[in-house]
């Protein structure tokens, strides 16, 4: 028998090879979750907010409770409790009711981000974590906006914040465009931050909601971030985390997996902006992902060096991815929102935390507040009556 005969027969023995299949990730049904339910784990986490509220109307604190102390100086901390103070801010007045006592906790909080939101500015040469800052009191501003609308001048001081951070933002963005938060390379006056996708999104995101009050963003930092957010893009939908990634598109924080709490973020923005590419079929597919492979996410939760977990994911994009993914249900067509409703709802619920709060990444003290405020406000978008 030739060796030629031999070669034919073993190989007629094994099945013609099948193209690949492409996975399904549509999540399986699940059951509808009560709007009691639903309101009850909102009513803790609101409570939660109220109770750890500190006397000058702020969140949080540089105390370190749990976790490492990550590189962070006095003006980080700054930055870092009037961020949260803004989010808890934003959060009560989504999903705090009219209560004496929630009416009471967003006027404190509303009088510390007058005093201290214009005071927040870069650390150091290295350290630009205020761009976090003026992107969530950007969103706080815009719901103060509106919660009492008839007081015209206070409006007129809002939006004129509104404008100073804009320039804030102007200020501190990336030679390169978008927005970083570290300055490695040049500690320049204008930062030679990577443009992160990530920070980009958020900051995309309150822009859009600034202009959504008739205080247009500065055309030309709009137009750069959201070139840098499409740059960033891969061909699979992922997004980088950074620019200075651009070279290793396949290392594990740009895949799928480790891009599982940053894309939903960069799409929803996009979306916001009129990115043709980001369809009602393309926010659903990574919805879909964020769900049935949230286990991804999930195992770097509460771990607490920054990106320790597989595909290099840190706990802090837990709630932040959630919250994003939340504000793309919103996004989708009626008939299409439930499932994802009830599954976002549900993972955030049984998350909840003891003593009302929810957090994933022990970060100084002020993990709780920010946690918190990411999941009333995504559990806010899980209500079937929600509009917006």
């Amino acid at each position: 028998m030739t060796a030629t005969l031999v070669l034919g027969l073993t190989l007629a023995a094994f099945p013609a090879p099948q193209a690949p299949k492409t996975p399904d990730y549509k999540p399986k049904p699940i059951d509808p979750v009560t709007p009691e339910k639903l309101d009850s784990s909102i009513r803790r986490g609101v409570e939660f907010l109220i109770e750890t509220q500190n006397k000058d109307g702020s969140w949080g604190s540089p105390a370190l409770k749990g976790g490492v102390p990550i590189y962070a100086g006095i003006g980080s901390q700054h930055s870092f409790g009037v961020a949260v103070t803004a989010m808890c801010v934003s959060a009560l007045i989504e999903t705090g009711g009219d209560t004496p006592e929630v009416q009471k906790a967003i006027e404190k909080g509303e009088a510390f981000l007058f005093q201290e939101l214009p005071k927040v500015r870069r650390d150091d040469p290295v350290l630009i974590y205020n761009v976090w800052t003026h992107a969530y009191g950007i969103q706080a501003l815009v719901r103060m906006h509106g919660r009492l609308p008839d007081d015209a001048d206070r409006k007129k001081k809002i939006e004129e914040m509104v404008r100073e951070q804009y320039g804030k933002l102007a200020k501190y963005e990336s030679a390169e465009g978008g927005w970083g938060y570290y300055d490695f390379d040049a500690g320049t006056q204008r930062p030679a931050s990577n443009s992160t996708s990530f920070v980009n999104a958020a900051v995309l995101v309150a822009l859009h909601e600034g202009k959504g009050i008739g205080v247009d963003p500065p055309a030309k930092q709009l137009k750069r971030g959201i070139e840098m957010t499409q740059w960033q893009r891969l061909p699979t939908g992922s997004f980088l985390y950074g620019t200075y990634l651009h070279t290793r598109p396949t290392h594990g924080i740009n895949m799928h997996a480790g891009s599982l709490g940053r894309t939903p973020a960069c799409n929803y923005a996009l979306r916001l902006w009129g990115d043709p590419k980001v369809t009602d079929e393309v926010l659903k597919h990574f919805l879909d992902r964020l769900i049935s492979r949230n286990g991804w996410l999930s195992v770097g939760r509460k771990k607490p060096i920054p990106h320790e977990s597989f595909f290099a994911v840190a706990g802090y994009f837990y709630y932040f991815g959630h919250y994003y993914g939340a504000m793309s249900i919103r996004l989708l067509p009626a008939a299409d929102r439930a499932l994802y409703q009830d599954h976002m709802a549900t993972l955030l619920m049984d998350l909840q935390e003891a003593d009302g709060s929810w957090f994933d990444y022990p970060f100084y003290n002020w993990h709780k507040p920010y946690g918190t405020a990411f999941a009333l406000m995504s559990l806010a978008a899980c209500k079937k009556d929600e509009k917006k």
